[in-house]
């Protein structure tokens, strides 16, 4: 495959209104500037997210990749079980994706505005359908994912994971802003994630 011949889909989690010094937006920048097509949308209100909205904005996105590309999928936090719940529903098809903190099924249901996108149902079949390569990195002490991703999803999920100590939630909050080991999972998958 040549340089420019990825589309990549980035997706945020709940209340990320996209700022610029995130590390979703870097990778955005970065990505585009390595000219790659690159899709990194605002979801529709993220302070209260709707499932079913947020779907149908995720495979319109997927649509909009087209299909004569390596699509790659990158979500993080609560775009982790939207992905999940697209899979289930046998609607979402990429090459690779990339699972970044996943808040667990509990936390979840702990907060009203985010409740409806536990539960997923998704299997490793469904995983392994939807795309051939799927990938999970999350923190050893993410306080939305308090048994640890690699028990909730990695292994439930039969997903390579990458656990990286003390890094949160991933997030900016977690000094997460330029993040070079997830660029350069994006260029050549066999990169771990640190």
């Amino acid at each position: 495959m040549t340089s420019n011949s990825r589309s990549f889909l980035i997706l945020h989690g709940w209340q990320n209104h996209r700022p610029v010094d995130h590390w979703e937006h870097w990778l955005a920048d970065e990505l585009t500037a390595r000219g790659h097509a690159v899709t990194y949308p605002q979801l529709p209100d993220p302070d209260h997210p709707d499932l079913a909205v947020w779907l149908d904005r995720l495979h319109a996105h997927l649509e909009s990749l087209g299909h004569e590309h390596e699509r790659v999928v990158v979500c993080h936090s609560l775009a982790v079980p939207l992905w999940l719940h697209a899979v289930a529903g046998g609607r979402a098809r990429a090459d690779r994706v990339l699972l970044v903190a996943p808040p667990s099924d509990e936390v979840m249901a702990g907060y009203e505005d985010i409740a409806g996108f536990a539960g997923s149902g998704a299997t490793a079949a469904h995983l392994r359908a939807a795309a051939p390569v799927t990938r999970l990195v999350a923190a050893d002490d993410d306080p939305y994912c308090p048994g640890g991703a690699a028990k909730e999803y990695g292994v439930p999920l039969g997903l390579d994971t990458d656990v990286i100590q003390g890094a949160a939630h991933l997030d900016l909050d977690a000094g997460y802003g330029p993040w070079p080991s997830v660029l350069d999972w994006c260029l050549d998958p066999e990169v771990r994630l640190a």
